[in-house]
């Protein structure tokens, strides 16, 4: 690549917000990279890269259709690529032992300064962009294997509504989920969110150690847990640690607190 040439990228995120804020600060730390294209999933990833054909590629790994592990591998050309998860356990785990690029969400300046320090000096070299394709055979196969093992990719962070506002929350700050019509509702110290994503299907996601079913429309997270409480008719009830409400535990999951 010419100096007269900038570099180039491609954003794929199915949210919009996150991935005008990666945006926002590449534009802030990295001026000279030139963003040609937002996907909001697989498909429209896939044709930005035909179309634009760019040096850089920020995937999010889980996009409606095709994943952002689906788009890279589809790349018939070489290309830096870096990928974006909200999954924590599965990022360190995976992505470090296959040794491919990846950033956590939400996104910190700090960690994307030494990913853009990477890719410049990948770029500067002219070092092969496609160097990461000899990885993505171990990353495939680390993803089926931690699953295999019990170690299923586990929500890290949720996106969730706070009046006009979208807020990343960390999953470890949520003291309960509780289903709410056709929502959500997020729990913290702070106060209250929503998500679109129902109950059953979020359950899912969590980490089932920490996040257990109370009731057929709660989930608690233990951590936040302060004590049992038992009435006169036998019925159990919740006491938390940063919040003055309690929480009924119907006779279904009352076993799940003989312990305590």
């Amino acid at each position: 690549m010419t100096d007269s040439r900038k570099t180039t990228a491609i954003i794929a995120d199915d949210e919009p917000r996150l991935a005008h804020y990666l945006q926002d600060r590449l534009a802030a730390l990295w001026p000279e990279l030139l963003v040609v294209g937002i996907a909001e999933n697989g498909v429209e990833a896939k044709a930005l890269l035909d179309a634009e054909q760019p040096d850089i590629a920020f995937l999010d790994i889980r996009m409606p259709g095709i994943t952002g592990l689906d788009v890279a591998k589809s790349a018939d050309r070489a290309l830096h690529v870096v990928f974006v998860t909200a999954f924590d356990q599965y990022a360190v785990d995976a992505f470090e032992r296959a040794a491919v690029d990846y950033l956590l969400k939400p996104v910190e300046d700090k960690r994307l300064a030494q990913t853009i320090d990477r890719l410049r000096e990948r770029i500067a070299h002219a070092q092969e962009g496609d160097a990461w394709r000899s990885a993505l055979g171990a990353l495939s196969r680390l993803a089926p294997a931690a699953a295999a093992n019990g170690a299923p990719e586990r929500l890290a962070w949720i996106r969730a509504s706070v009046g006009q506002q979208v807020r990343l929350i960390a999953v470890d700050d949520v003291c309960y989920f509780q289903a709410n019509d056709k929502y959500t509702s997020v729990f913290t110290k702070e106060g209250e969110a929503l998500i679109r994503t129902p109950l059953r299907e979020l359950a899912e996601d969590l980490d089932p150690a920490r996040f257990w079913q109370v009731h057929r429309g709660t989930i608690v997270n233990v951590a936040h847990v302060q004590a049992t409480n038992r009435d006169l008719t036998g019925r159990l009830s919740l006491a938390l640690k940063t919040r003055s409400e309690t929480l009924a535990v119907s006779r279904a999951f009352a076993h799940r607190f003989r312990q305590m």
